[in-house]
């Protein structure tokens, strides 16, 4: 484990590779699962803000699901997390070419809403757990990955560079720029621990 900053950082997160292959996944990350995806307090109030623009990329059992459970509800953890249907997919979640996608993210790249999606999916698979006092940042292995760890391996792309983006954007440049020096100096790192 690295501390950077307020977060506490799983070897794995620069040790395991994986780069996401939708192609061989079909996006089973929005359709898996026994709840829904993780959301932080803000994004609640993001969702009901934007849920009137992105209705129109919903399916018709998403709105129906919406309507009957809420934009965002609580899991049987106690956790917030975004709705399901039927125990399987997300109801943000919208079908092209037989691939599941986020009709959130479909509409941020509509230039619709400058909300891309939840941070947790954006994520995945680093997982964040919230203490008082820090952040457990976590490489979550889940077996319908295997195509993305696959492709990580044949690249030899570590996860946080995969993840760069939603890395910066949970933790911000300076925090990602720490955690990259560390990767690259990490067997450095071990010795003077």
């Amino acid at each position: 484990m690295l501390q950077i900053g307020k977060a506490i950082v799983s070897l794995d997160v620069i040790e395991k590779k994986f780069i996401c292959d939708i192609s061989k996944c079909c996006g089973a990350c929005c359709v898996e699962g026994d709840s829904g995806a993780p959301l932080e307090e803000e994004e609640k109030q993001i969702i009901e803000e934007i849920y009137p623009v992105i209705e129109e990329y919903l399916t018709e059992k998403g709105i129906e699901e919406i309507e009957k459970q809420g934009k965002t509800v609580i899991d049987s953890d106690g956790d917030l997390v975004t709705p399901i249907i039927n125990n399987k997919e997300c109801v943000y979640t919208v079908f092209e070419n037989g691939s599941a996608q986020c009709g959130i993210e479909k509409a941020f790249f509509d230039g619709k809403i400058n909300f891309r999606k939840p941070i947790s999916c954006q994520l995945y698979p680093i997982r964040i757990q919230k203490y008082e006092e820090f952040d457990a940042v976590n490489y979550n292995k889940w077996d319908i990955c295997k195509p993305a760890r696959e492709l990580g391996f044949k690249n030899g792309t570590p996860v946080y560079v995969f993840l760069k983006e939603p890395l910066i954007r949970k933790y911000g440049e300076e925090w990602y720029k720490e955690l990259q020096y560390a990767a690259e100096h990490i067997d450095e790192i071990m010795k003077k621990m």
